[in-house]
């Protein structure tokens, strides 16, 4: 009857809109299961990435009837914006898993944008490409419910149920005051006579299995954990940006004989306030004693964290990846 034993489908589904839901429906009469694997479950509240996963669950199991309960098999998927291979093989083990490699596994999806570019990097399972509905996008959806306060009406009537709800937290505030202070970051460039790209500089110090982050305040961001870093100055280069920023945010004076290494980071999309190219410097300290920090500028604070206690779900922008990266976790 069914051609396949488990279909998959990668998204973000944020939110969850009628495309995601026609894609769902035609892989349930193809497969016996679905398989959805959600992604950016290690990020924190965004407005690339405003609803949580569990949310993100209900919005798609609550879009279908009782008929199919058991057929969808919703699970986690963790960003890895900087390991292609690592991010492969998450998504392999994860369908390994589920699967028991047993049965006949293949992967559908449609090709909307570059975002999903993942569709190719998987011969060894069959591809299925499904009709783009309506030619429908979760990002005009954000910017409107955001910017305006606007429900598309291409959403099954339980996430638009959700989606009115979600109006009166203090989540949806908090992501439409930062909406709002992001255009206005972007009004004071439009006259330019080329989009503008930002260059920044980040510092990177660890010692003794800790790392130094500091606390955002500010409107963008705030509260979320970050390395200590920020814009080029017209009279520095960015090693001195870096341990200026580094010095304004935490207090703490380095050596710069112990930097260890230094990596560009220029993914177009890497921050909402637009093209921003950042060097990071790895600074790596000895001793048991941890320097003493203490935040300055627009850091709320500045911390010690060890290594162990890392979580996307706290970090700001790209800065978690960034991380695992340069450090190899």
């Amino acid at each position: 009857m069914f051609q396949f034993d488990y279909l998959v489908f990668i998204g973000r589904f944020q939110p969850f809109h009628d495309g995601h839901q026609a894609v769902v429906r035609h892989a349930l009469t193809l497969a016996k299961n679905v398989m959805i694997l959600i992604g950016s479950v290690n990020s924190p509240r965004t407005l690339k990435n405003p609803f949580t996963y569990e949310e993100r669950v209900g919005m798609i199991l609550n879009a279908f009837g009782k008929e199919y309960d058991g057929r969808i098999l919703c699970t986690p998927l963790d960003d890895d914006p900087y390991n292609d291979v690592k991010w492969l093989a998450n998504v392999q083990s994860t369908v390994f898993h589920t699967t028991g490699g047993v049965g006949r596994v293949g992967m559908i999806g449609y090709h909307k944008d570059k975002s999903s570019y993942y569709l190719s990097l998987f011969p060894h399972m069959e591809q299925i490409f499904a009709e783009n509905h309506a030619n429908l996008s979760a990002t005009p959806m954000r910017e409107a419910y955001f910017g305006q306060g606007l429900i598309d009406k291409n959403l099954p009537a339980n996430v638009a149920d959700f989606l009115v709800n979600f109006k009166n937290s203090e989540e949806f505030t908090n992501l439409q005051r930062e909406h709002q202070h992001i255009l206005d970051c972007q009004k004071a460039w439009q006259h330019t006579p080329y989009p503008p790209v930002f260059v920044t500089a980040d510092a990177l110090v660890v010692q003794a299995g800790h790392v130094l982050l500091i606390e955002r305040g500010g409107e963008y961001g705030r509260g979320l954990y970050a390395l200590a870093g920020g814009f080029l100055d017209q009279n520095e280069t960015l090693l001195e940006c870096a341990l200026r920023e580094l010095y304004e945010e935490t207090g703490l004076v380095i050596d710069k004989n112990t930097l260890k290494d230094t990596q560009i980071f220029d993914k177009p999309d890497r921050s909402a306030r637009g093209r921003t190219v950042t060097s990071v410097f790895y600074f790596e300290l000895f001793g048991d004693a941890l320097p003493e920090v203490k935040g300055g500028d627009d850091a709320n604070r500045a911390f010690w964290l060890p290594l162990g206690e890392l979580d996307g779900a706290m970090m700001f922008e790209d800065h978690y990846g960034v991380i695992v990266k340069m450090l190899g976790l």
